[in-house]
């Protein structure tokens, strides 16, 4: 019989729910409840959650407050605190707008929506961080309502991508991709027009590419309590990304790192603009001038952020420690050596490239100290195994067939 104080309500049915999923099971032999817009493989087969309760309607700003409100009026019980996470930018964006009114059901730990805004527009994140000494890529945005042509001079090959990903993702079009690499004007002026075309009309960022394969990225992860202060920081080198066009910028290897200069930039930087709960770095090392760039910061934990959990530090323990147990931690540096790894042991022997990197691999590999969430050991459905490792086979594939 589970006895915790509290209940998980999970916003989200991806990779990133389960994981959150499998963390609180983890620590407390409990079955989360999650809320969904629709069924997802990760998630749809899972023996170690409640309930999925599936709205249609949950992504539309309008109907968000009213449906997370009759969830919490549904599974409210004497001596039971309803725990809220989200998993994507869109369901934190409409958690911290409704806070006001989902404060009276859940407990939750997210910024304020004026800090959102500055650091989830990309504009006001790159002045943020050149305020706070913090390196970026050169970086211009393009306003899709302007009508004029890009006329910056950059070296090629540039990104574009959107500084709005949720208005993007609404204007569906043929051929569109998460981000874009173009090696020439005439090609970037295309990209422009296509996307402005879709009905997209916020800003674009046209970015420096920093060269280097997947290698090259590095992902932290950090947890500030609710009182602001900083309790954990990790660091950690991509091995491989998601190759496909639609699903660039996805971790599906990385290996812990530890480097303190950097942790504590990151963390010092948070802690200047006040922030609280899950962050999650997305930067680049450039090694033109040695630096590491940041790309973006996600006011959430990311779909490869497991990797917490596995090393001992569980993240749902973090939430349920400061939440509902209200525990002072003092900050913890990870520092330990772990591979995270959603794609099978033969893509990262075959298609890693950085001699250095692939040591490494092989060494984790041959202690054990490796994890792939997806097959937790205490999800049973056979149904969901099944599914998984035509996953795995299809992975394979994926890499085969797509060269970012």
């Amino acid at each position: 019989m589970e006895t915790n104080p509290f209940l998980p309500i999970i916003i989200g049915t991806d990779m990133n729910a389960y994981n959150m999923a499998i963390s609180f099971h983890e620590a407390y032999g409990i079955k989360p409840i999650l809320v969904g817009k629709e069924p997802l493989s990760f998630t749809a087969m899972s023996t170690i959650t409640k309930t999925i309760e599936l709205r249609s309607g949950l992504s539309d700003s309008a109907q968000f407050a009213g449906i997370m409100t009759a969830i919490a009026q549904k599974y409210r019980t004497p001596g039971k605190t309803l725990l809220l996470v989200g998993t994507n930018d869109l369901y934190v964006r409409l958690i911290i707008e409704n806070a006001a009114i989902l404060k009276e059901f859940f407990v939750f730990n997210y910024i304020s929506e004026d800090l959102m805004n500055k650091l989830q527009v990309k504009s006001n994140f790159y002045k943020l961080c050149a305020e706070h000494g913090i390196d970026t890529p050169t970086t211009y945005f393009y306003d899709c309502r302007s009508n004029t042509p890009f006329e910056e001079q950059m070296m090629y090959p540039v990104i574009v991508k959107p500084s709005n990903g949720i208005a993007y993702n609404l204007n569906k079009f043929d051929g569109q991709q998460k981000v874009y690499k173009v090696e020439n004007p005439r090609e970037l002026q295309d990209v422009i027009n296509k996307i402005v075309g879709s009905g997209y009309d916020d800003e674009l960022i046209i970015q420096d590419f920093i060269p280097g394969d997947d290698t090259y990225m590095w992902d932290s992860v950090i947890y500030a309590s609710s009182k602001g202060k900083t309790q954990l920081v990790t660091f950690a080198q991509v091995v491989l990304q998601e190759h496909t066009v639609t699903a660039i910028g996805n971790y599906t290897a990385l290996i812990t790192r530890y480097n303190k200069e950097m942790m504590v930039k990151l963390q010092n930087f948070l802690e200047a603009v006040g922030y609280n709960g899950f962050a999650n770095f997305d930067l680049k090392f450039d090694e033109r001038d040695g630096k590491f760039k940041v790309f973006e910061v996600n006011i959430r934990q990311g779909r490869s952020s497991y990797y917490v959990t596995a090393l001992g530090h569980n993240m749902a323990s973090y939430l349920v420690d400061d939440l509902i147990y209200h525990v002072e931690k003092p900050v913890t540096y990870l520092n330990e050596d772990f591979l995270f790894t959603v794609v099978p042991k033969i893509v990262l022997r075959k298609f890693v490239n950085n001699k250095a990197v692939q040591r490494d691999i092989n060494e984790l590999l041959k202690k054990g100290k490796y994890g792939n969430p997806l097959f937790y050991k205490k999800d049973t459905h056979l149904k969901r195994k099944l599914y998984l490792f035509a996953r795995q086979v299809n992975y394979y594939k994926k890499y085969k067939n797509n060269q970012w």
